[in-house]
C-alpha cells in the first residue's frame, strides 16, 4: 500500500507541475466531431554504376499515419487515436529488412464534472504488422511478430485537457502483455510453466502535446509512463515525437524521435529516429 501511495503521489505531482506550467488562456469550446490526421510517405534511393569512388545501392521507404477522431460535448469527451507506422530498407545485394513497424490504438472517455480535472476511463493497444528479426553476418533470428507481443492497458483516473494543445491524465491501470511464440516478453520465469500472458497492476500517466506553430509546421508529442506497484523502481517509458514542416503543397520534411524503456524487454533504453523529405497530407 505504501508503494502504491508513493507512486500515485509522485506521478500526480509530475502531472500537476505540467498543468500549472501551461498557459491559462482559455478559448470557447467547440462541440461535435473533430477529425485530424497526418499521413507521411518517404522514399530515398542511391544507385551506383561504375562509380570510381565506390558505394552500395540502397533504398528506404516509410509510411506513417496519425489519426484522431474526437467527439466533444458539454458533458463528455470521447477521444480515439490511431498510429500506424511501417517501413523497409535494403542495402546492396542483401534482402530487404524491416526498418520500422508499429500499430497503436487508443480510446479515452472523459466525463465532465464542471472543473478542469475530470474522471476518465481509457484503453490502449500496441503491437506490430509483421515478424521482426535480429540479423548476424550469416543468420537471422525471429524476435517478434503480429500480436506477439501485444501490450494492452486499461486505466481509470483523472485527467486535464486545455481544449487545444495539451492533455494529461493519471490513473490506476491494468497492463497485459500477450504472446504466442515469443514468451520472453511475458514469462517472468518464476514458475516451471511458461506464461503467455503477463498481468500487471500499477499507475499510468499519459501526456499529449500538439503544437501548430503555423499552418504548415506542427509538433506532436506523446509521453506514456507505467509503474508496476510491485516494482516501484521500474517505470516503463514510451516517448514519441513527430515534427512536420510543409515545404510546399504535399511536400514536407519530417523528423521523428522515439524513446522506449521496458526492463522486461531490455535493460537499456531503445531509441529510434528518422528524418526524411517526402509526401505528406495533413488535415487539422
Amino acid at each position: 500500500m505504501k508503494k502504491m501511495l508513493f507512486t500515485l503521489t509522485l506521478m500526480l505531482f509530475i502531472n500537476v507541475v505540467i498543468v500549472f506550467a501551461e498557459d491559462k488562456k482559455e478559448k470557447e469550446p467547440v462541440y461535435g466531431w473533430i477529425k485530424e490526421s497526418i499521413i507521411t510517405i518517404n522514399y530515398s534511393q542511391s544507385k551506383f554504376d561504375n562509380w570510381s569512388k565506390g558505394g552500395e545501392n540502397t533504398w528506404t521507404w516509410q509510411a506513417e499515419l496519425r489519426a484522431q477522431f474526437e467527439k466533444n460535448e458539454e458533458k463528455y469527451n470521447w477521444l480515439n487515436k490511431g498510429y500506424l507506422l511501417y517501413g523497409d530498407t535494403q542495402v546492396g545485394s542483401e534482402e530487404s529488412k524491416k526498418a520500422s513497424d508499429e500499430i497503436r490504438l487508443e480510446s479515452v472517455y472523459t466525463y465532465k464534472v464542471g472543473i478542469h480535472v475530470n474522471p476518465y476511463i481509457s484503453a490502449t493497444g500496441l503491437t506490430q504488422f509483421r515478424k521482426g528479426y535480429e540479423y548476424t553476418d550469416s543468420t537471422k533470428t525471429a524476435l517478434s511478430d503480429f500480436w506477439d507481443p501485444a501490450f494492452l492497458t486499461e486505466s481509470i483516473g483523472i485527467g486535464y485537457n486545455n481544449g487545444e494543445t495539451f492533455r494529461t491524465r493519471l490513473g490506476a491501470a491494468l497492463k497485459q502483455t500477450i504472446t504466442r511464440n515469443f514468451n520472453s516478453f511475458s514469462d517472468d520465469e518464476s514458475t516451471n510453466e511458461i506464461e503467455k500472458i503477463d498481468n500487471k497492476f500499477g499507475a499510468e500517466s499519459v501526456t499529449d502535446l500538439q503544437i501548430k506553430f503555423t499552418d504548415k509546421i506542427a509538433l506532436i508529442s506523446m509521453l506514456q509512463l507505467f509503474s508496476d506497484f510491485s516494482a516501484i523502481d521500474e517505470v516503463d517509458v514510451r516517448w514519441n515525437n513527430l515534427f512536420v514542416a510543409e515545404l510546399m503543397k504535399y511536400i514536407s520534411v519530417s523528423f521523428s524521435f522515439d524513446i522506449a524503456y521496458d526492463k522486461n524487454i531490455s535493460n537499456k533504453r531503445e531509441i529510434r529516429q528518422f528524418i526524411a523529405v517526402g509526401l505528406t497530407y495533413s488535415v487539422f
